[in-house]
């Protein structure tokens, strides 16, 4: 893995041109390929427009803009590449057809991972004829700001592949999920397509404005997720008691109409590893630790996004 200088990055839209600027800003020679013709001036300007921002947060040695080169066939892009990244557009058979065709023509031994959103790599891998190198790496847009990565494999995917992918992303600075199993969406877009159908039936219901909706989040829960996510934040809801007193005391309003979300019977075992996980991910850290770090992260977000606001 460390002998790895150059990664294919086979799709130049949005999300194949965010892992190209990101590869970049890594060090990295990129090897990119995409069969519409404008390909190479739509993924130069992207990377262009990622640039500052990338700079901002520091370049690694020998980051360059001019260590992209595009390609004119498949073949050419992934020729010398330790590591490819597939970013096509979300259409099954295309998957299928391309993962099978970047298969085909990636030297041996190389990881091949899919940018897909939804899909699961157990029915995107059929027609590959070496389907236990290919992972699913579901970044989120734009790849060159977002750290997160989930990662998962197939029912053909090879433990050592998803060991790999997800080892590569953390040395190019990526924060990963690797998932022990598949579920249509992944993690967090699951959570995020919850939040947005609510959205939906409430403004479809007149309930509420499109605005109200999004001040609810941006001046509301918003403002704790990016130091603890929905579980840590309800864990603090249930005071010195933790999450046990929480889902003890609040447990009867998942019966409550405040979503259209039919919720999940709340068992002693479902309980117990809500309990359990919060307090693992705490790790020694008491209540008091915990809420003393949310307020000064929540302090920081708002200072910031104020700061971003004003110009």
């Amino acid at each position: 893995m460390s002998t790895v200088d150059t990664v294919a990055c086979v799709g130049a839209g949005v999300i194949g041109g965010g892992w190209v600027a990101h590869f970049l800003a890594r060090g990295f020679r990129v090897r990119a390929w995409d069969p519409a013709p404008d390909a190479a001036a739509k993924l130069t300007r992207l990377v262009d427009a990622a640039w500052p921002a990338l700079t901002q947060l520091g370049l690694a040695d020998g980051a360059s803009r001019d260590n992209l080169t595009v390609t004119p066939t498949l073949a050419e892009a992934v020729d010398g590449a330790g590591f490819v990244q597939e970013s096509a557009p979300e259409d099954l058979a295309l998957k299928q057809k391309l993962l099978a065709d970047i298969d085909a023509v990636t030297p041996a031994g190389v990881v091949i991972a899919s940018s897909t959103s939804g899909y699961g790599m157990t029915e995107m891998q059929v027609a590959a004829a070496t389907p236990e190198r290919l992972v699913v790496g579901h970044p989120f847009n734009p790849p060159y700001l977002i750290p997160l990565v989930e990662v998962v494999g197939g029912s053909l995917t090879a433990s050592w592949a998803v060991e790999w992918a997800a080892e590569f992303y953390r040395r190019v600075g990526k924060t990963v999920i690797t998932m022990d199993r598949e579920v249509p969406g992944f993690i967090a877009n699951r959570l995020q397509e919850a939040l947005w159908r609510e959205a939906l039936h409430m403004v479809a219901n007149g309930e509420a404005t499109v605005e109200q909706i999004d001040t609810a989040i941006t001046d509301g829960p918003g403002l704790r997720w990016p130091a603890q996510g929905p579980c840590l934040t309800f864990h603090l809801a249930g005071g010195e008691g933790g999450m046990a007193h929480m889902l003890d005391h609040f447990g009867p309003s998942l019966k409550s109409p405040w979503t259209r979300l039919d919720a999940p019977e709340l068992t002693p075992e479902l309980r117990d590893a809500m309990v359990d996980g919060c307090l693992d991910e705490a790790d020694g850290r008491s209540i008091a630790d915990l809420v003393a770090e949310r307020d000064r992260a929540i302090i920081a977000v708002q200072r910031a996004v104020k700061e971003s606001r004003d110009g």
